[in-house]
C-alpha cells in the first residue's frame, strides 16, 4: 500500500507599488489569503520617480491532503486535476 501527500497547485499575480522593498513585501503579504506563500516578486521602477511595482506570484501550500493506492500507476491516477504530488510512502 502506497500513501502520497497530494497538495493543490495554484498560483496568482499581485501587482503592488512603493517606495522600499519591505514595503513592497508587506503590501503581498496583505493581500495574500491565509495559507498562500510568495514565491517571487520582481521589482521595476520607473526612471521618473522613486515608485517602484512589483509582479508578487504567490503559491496555494495549504490543503495538504493523503490519498492511497496499490502501486505508483494507482496513486498517480489518484492525483485530481490541479494537485500536486509531494511525497509517497509505503506502508
Amino acid at each position: 500500500m502506497l500513501i502520497g501527500l497530494i497538495r493543490p497547485r495554484e498560483t496568482r499575480t499581485i501587482t503592488v507599488q512603493a517606495e522600499e522593498l519591505d514595503e513592497i513585501q508587506d503590501l503581498i503579504r496583505e493581500q495574500s489569503p491565509a495559507g498562500w506563500e510568495t514565491v517571487s516578486a520582481p521589482v521595476s521602477m520607473s526612471k521618473k520617480d522613486t515608485m517602484m511595482t512589483a509582479e508578487g506570484t504567490i503559491a496555494r501550500r495549504d490543503g495538504v491532503t493523503e490519498i492511497e493506492a496499490d502501486d505508483m500507476a494507482a496513486l498517480e491516477a489518484k492525483v485530481p486535476d490541479g494537485y500536486q504530488l509531494l511525497s509517497v510512502r509505503r506502508v
